[in-house]
């Protein structure tokens, strides 16, 4: 993960909105915060 990558206001506020009324998400909101998430998670050691 580069030192540089925070989620953006835009799809932290999508999340926000999400965590009060889960309900009021679209898919395509959804997508938008997992793609958020999983680009920042930490790159996974390779196994042997």
């Amino acid at each position: 993960m580069a030192k540089n990558e925070k989620t953006s206001k835009k799809v932290a506020s999508i999340a926000s909105r999400g965590l009060r009324k889960p309900s009021s998400l679209t898919n395509t909101e959804i997508k938008k915060i997992a793609g958020s998430v999983l680009t920042q998670a930490p790159d996974r050691k390779r196994r042997r």
